[in-house]
């Protein structure tokens, strides 16, 4: 089983996080933000990870620090768990459908940080959660799970569809990035390395 645990304490945040990679989608999350917990939720589920996750954050300032700092902490996860690259598929890609919000988020597990986010928000929050921490949290994991992300919206017009459709495309794009293939027996890679 490939599985990580991380812990992250600052001024600003506490967290504690579990992710099993080969899971079967439970998931146990408490961030203090409500719409926050429920993407997670459904990362997990439609990923089939397993999670774990326990933030105490400065809340009484604002969801940045809370938000930003779980992608910190689950892109760390995401690299530890994925471990050495051997026999991954290495590439994820998909397009979600949610309503009327159509997410497309392709993923490089190649090692290399880059990151694209191209979507517009018409509200400013979606409960406690403000949209613009969608790109900071999704920035968080790419930097730190040290992979290539974009995730693009196709089309859309109501907010919380369109960023419960893009944690559900990068779910099932992370799924079929880490899972085995028989045919990859090193990793997939000319240079040899990742």
């Amino acid at each position: 089983m490939r599985t990580a645990e991380i812990k992250r304490e600052t001024k600003e945040t506490k967290i504690t996080m579990s992710l099993q990679l080969d899971g079967t989608g439970k998931s146990n999350v408490s961030t203090g933000i409500g719409f926050f917990d429920h993407m997670l939720e459904g990362f997990a589920k439609h990923g089939f990870f397993d999670l774990d996750l326990k933030a105490d954050g400065d809340l009484h300032v604002d969801p940045h620090h809370t938000v930003e700092d779980v992608g910190i902490v689950l892109g760390k996860a995401i690299k530890e768990a994925v471990g050495d690259k051997k026999g991954i598929g290495r590439f994820g890609y998909f397009i979600l459908p949610m309503d009327d919000a159509l997410a497309l988020c392709s993923l490089d597990l190649g090692g290399r940080t880059y990151f694209d986010f191209d979507c517009e928000f018409g509200s400013e929050r979606v409960g406690m959660f403000e949209t613009q921490l969608a790109s900071e949290f999704f920035y968080a994991v790419c930097a730190n799970a040290e992979m290539n992300l974009h995730i693009k919206m196709l089309s859309g017009r109501n907010d919380h569809h369109k960023i419960e459709a893009m944690f559900k495309a990068f779910a099932k794009a992370l799924d079929q990035a880490v899972k085995y293939d028989e045919r990859i027996t090193d990793v997939l890679s000319t240079k040899g390395t990742l």
